[in-house]
């Protein structure tokens, strides 16, 4: 065989989700190599014939994507308890890994698991997922210097309108229905109790910094702050929208000094930029 049949004989083998002996004699398989010659690709050792050392990786698999997703969503493998398993497998089988590498396998965990209907409560575990993905996203970005304090207090008051604020790349802002939030904070000590799912709306920050990623809650009028800079606005545009708002939504003038504050030593901005000039308008006629 050549080598890249090879690989993709081994690759259908291996991810097959049905036992080694199907798996070798799926049509997938059987398109690269028959069943009967298996030993002239891998020979049998002195304790295991050439299927059983196949069976070695082909059974190790599911249990490979288990670990990965536990990795990633710890909280919802805490709350599912032996369901997670399967979850596993309902979600492999909807969404199987497709790249080199598992890093990304969970990524439509949040999606799948807004969609399923047996695993309850639904929106609870979609909103615990896409707080752990946010964690996971932040933890997996690209480095970036910070922002120091000192970096902003050097713009001059008349200028600071006119520019924007670079969000860090590990920043994400996450909206919640569900107490996902207070949940995940008691996963790692089992002498808390852990709240029941309920609703409650709330506001959470992830970034990462030194290497660790950290997550607080904020306001939802500091939230939308938080986005319309992620879209990178400037920060005219950015207090003017937040004053605007109407009740919770809405900014008061003194809470930018605090926030700023807070969120340049929590290291969620990257650097300053200039804002860019909105294009001139030309008539025509």
């Amino acid at each position: 065989m050549r080598l890249a049949s090879l690989q993709r004989w081994m690759q259908t083998v291996v991810v097959h989700p049905g036992t080694t002996e199907q798996a070798l004699r799926s049509p997938e398989a059987a398109a690269h190599l028959k069943p009967a010659r298996l030993e002239t690709v891998l020979l049998p050792s002195k304790a295991l014939s050439a299927a059983q050392r196949v069976a070695i990786y082909q059974e190790m698999y599911p249990l490979r994507m288990r670990d990965a997703l536990a990795s990633d969503y710890p909280g919802l493998e805490h709350f599912l308890g032996d369901s997670f398993w399967d979850f596993v497998t309902a979600y492999t089988s909807a969404h199987p890994s497709r790249g080199y590498t598992l890093n990304r396998l969970g990524d439509q965990v949040p999606a799948f698991l807004g969609r399923q209907k047996t695993l309850k409560p639904r929106g609870f575990l979609k909103d615990l997922a896409r707080l752990e993905l946010a964690i996971t996203e932040s933890f997996d970005s690209p480095e970036s210097g910070l922002l120091r304090a000192e970096d902003l207090e050097a713009i001059p008051p008349g200028r600071l309108g006119q520019i924007r604020l670079v969000t860090a790349p590990s920043l994400r802002v996450v909206d919640l229905e569900w107490n996902a939030a207070d949940y995940l904070d008691t996963i790692r000590d089992e002498s808390h109790e852990h709240p029941k799912p309920r609703r409650s709306r709330s506001f959470v920050a992830v970034v990462r910094r030194n290497y660790s990623v950290y997550r607080f809650p904020v306001s939802e009028a500091a939230f939308l702050i938080l986005s319309d800079l992620e879209e990178g606005r400037a920060i005219s545009s950015v207090v003017k929208r937040a004053m605007g708002r109407r009740g919770r939504r809405r900014a008061a003038a003194g809470d930018f000094t605090g926030w700023f504050r807070q969120w340049t030593a929590e290291g969620v901005f990257s650097g300053i930029r200039k804002a860019k000039k909105a294009p001139t308008r030309r008539l025509t006629g």
